[in-house]
Order: C-alpha cells, then sequence, then structure tokens
C-alpha cells in the first residue's frame, strides 16, 4: 500500500490520515460493462484516499491482471453466482493476493451470497447504492471488515451457521468457550451476528469504537475465531444474535 502527503491534516472518513499523510487504497475495477467500469473508476479518483490501479473489462484476462496489478480491493461487476467470479476469487486465494474482493450485484438472491463469502469475497453492494456507502464499503474492506446490509449479513450468517448445525463436536467446543465471554462480550458478538458495524456498536452500547475493537480483539482469543464471519456464526450457534 502506498503512500502520499496532503497540507490538509483534516479527517476522510475515518481512514487514517494522520500528520498529513494518507494512506491510499490501491483500487481495480473489473466489468465488462465500458460506462459502469468507466463510471465507477471515476468516483473512485475523485477520492485523496482511494487510488485506481487499473481497470478491466474481460474475465478471461482478469484472473492474470490482478495478479500483476496486486490492487488493495477490487470492485468485480460480474454476478455473484458466476464462473468469473467464482474463478477470480479461487485465484486471489491460490495466489496468497492481500487483495479484497467486492462483488457489485444486481437484484440477485441471497442465497450465493454465502457461498461467496466462503470463498474470499469481502464484500456484496448492490449496483444502485448510494456513492456515499459505495466508498465506505472500500475502506471498511481494506481495514479488514466483511461489507454487507445488515439483512444480507443475517441471511448469510443463518444460511451458514445451518450448514454447520451437525457438527455437535464443534457446538459443544462453541458452548465451552462461550462460557469465558463477559456480559459485554456476548452483547457485542450478538450485534455483530446483527450486521452491526463497529461504530455501530460503539454508539448503541455507549463506548468509543476503539473500546469495541479492544474487546473484539479479546473476543477472537478466548473464541478461536479469526474473522466476523466466523464470530458472526459463533453467535448463532449461541442465540447470541436473539434479542441483541
Amino acid at each position: 500500500m502506498s503512500k502520499i502527503t496532503k497540507s490538509s491534516p483534516e479527517n476522510v472518513d475515518g481512514t487514517g490520515l494522520h500528520d498529513g499523510i494518507v494512506s491510499v487504497i490501491r483500487v481495480v475495477v473489473a466489468d465488462d460493462k465500458t460506462m459502469f467500469r468507466d463510471g465507477l473508476a471515476n468516483l473512485v479518483s475523485t477520492q485523496a484516499d482511494l487510488n485506481v490501479a487499473g481497470t478491466i473489462e474481460s474475465a478471461a484476462t482478469a484472473n492474470e491482471q490482478i495478479r500483476q496489478m496486486k490492487p488493495d480491493v477490487v470492485l468485480l461487476g460480474w454476478s455473484v453466482a458466476s464462473v468469473a467470479s467464482q474463478r477470480i476469487l479461487a485465484a486471489i486465494q491460490e495466489a496468497k493476493l492481500s487483495t479484497r474482493v467486492i462483488i457489485m450485484v444486481a437484484d440477485e438472491s441471497k442465497e450465493d451470497f454465502a457461498e461467496a463469502i466462503r470463498a474470499g469475497c469481502s464484500g456484496i453492494v448492490s449496483r444502485t447504492t448510494s456513492t456515499e456507502l459505495l466508498l465506505k464499503s472500500i475502506r471498511r474492506v481494506h481495514a479488514g471488515e466483511i461489507w454487507l446490509d445488515r439483512i444480507s449479513m443475517a441471511d448469510v450468517v443463518r444460511r451458514l451457521a445451518k450448514r454447520n448445525s451437525g457438527n455437535q463436536g464443534a457446538r459443544q467446543g462453541l458452548r465451552e468457550q462461550g462460557a469465558t465471554l463477559s456480559t459485554r462480550e456476548r452483547e457485542i458478538v450478538g450485534l455483530i451476528a446483527q450486521g452491526f458495524k463497529n461504530k455501530d456498536i460503539a454508539e448503541r452500547l455507549f463506548i468509543s469504537e476503539q473500546t469495541v475493537k479492544n474487546h473484539l480483539h479479546n473476543i477472537f482469543d478466548k473464541v478461536g475465531v479469526s474473522d466476523r464471519l466466523e464470530l458472526a456464526l459463533y453467535a448463532i450457534h449461541h442465540k447470541l444474535h436473539e434479542g441483541a
């Protein structure tokens, strides 16, 4: 990830601008529709902390181009269930790239969302979403979050939990680990399962966003998970998502 110097010390949407230094997120836009692809690229290029590393118009060459450009984030225009998207996600995983993928979707069935997240997709955003939310999704995904709207997140978690519900040994282990969580930690786990972001959780619980991050670090260690999706699955197993 490259750096640029900016004279103003203002914060750019919580993206980590400190002492005039902006962390630049390298973005690639991949879509076979020229107007949509160019429009997204132009939008991204207007942001001080985002840089368009390139555009991709063909699914056939996408894997090689992504390997060459090694972007931080790819905005992918092919559908969640398409062969193109599946191959791109698999290639990124196989090459062990740090690239994160956001898939831009139309009116698609959410049944495929869970598979896409499992395959390595970090975010799913509607093609009709607002500019503000799209830009926020890029920054949040780059920061390591899974980006879905709350309803989609809850649906994905439930589907994944249902698939894993037959693993009695795993559920027993989770019950034993759950006993070590404090009341506050259980609240946070429940809100994660409902799709709330760190900022939303902080406002809901009247604590700082940094405190939420500290709690999550401790929760990950206690529960033995590595990301928010696994933590959400944990919540479903313990029914911590109900009434949080």
